[in-house]
């Protein structure tokens, strides 16, 4: 495939939390927001993720850096993956524009990013 590998990776799970897990959503703004300190990610219990998120977003930049990665295919939708829509922390199923806190952190360090196809 022209010197393209395929790796999964989840950062959710990098970052600690359990498979399965409660539905969580960003509160306050997208991605970008949640790094620079100004959103949460918050599971539909109340409870707040965020740093098991953004730990596990670092862990996929480390991971995306030591493999040479320059564009990641991560899940649509997701407050960790999602690009160009995420849940708008209401847990009703209202998409926005937005990006994920994993997607953000790729793209602001030079990672091309898109949702993969057919998900």
């Amino acid at each position: 495939m022209s010197g393209r590998e395929v790796v999964s990776f989840c950062p959710e799970v990098a970052g600690g939390l359990a498979t399965p897990r409660r539905p969580a959503e960003l509160v306050g703004g997208d991605g970008y927001d949640v790094l620079d300190g100004t959103a949460r990610v918050v599971e539909d219990t109340g409870r707040d993720v965020t740093a098991e998120f953004v730990d596990g977003a670092r862990r996929a930049l480390a991971a995306a850096r030591h493999g040479g990665c320059t564009e990641a295919l991560l899940m649509p939708r997701s407050p960790s993956c999602g690009r160009g829509v995420v849940y708008d922390g209401s847990f009703a199923g209202v998409l926005v524009p937005g990006d994920g806190v994993t997607a953000a952190l790729l793209e602001r360090n030079g990672i091309a990013v898109r949702p993969a196809p057919g998900v």
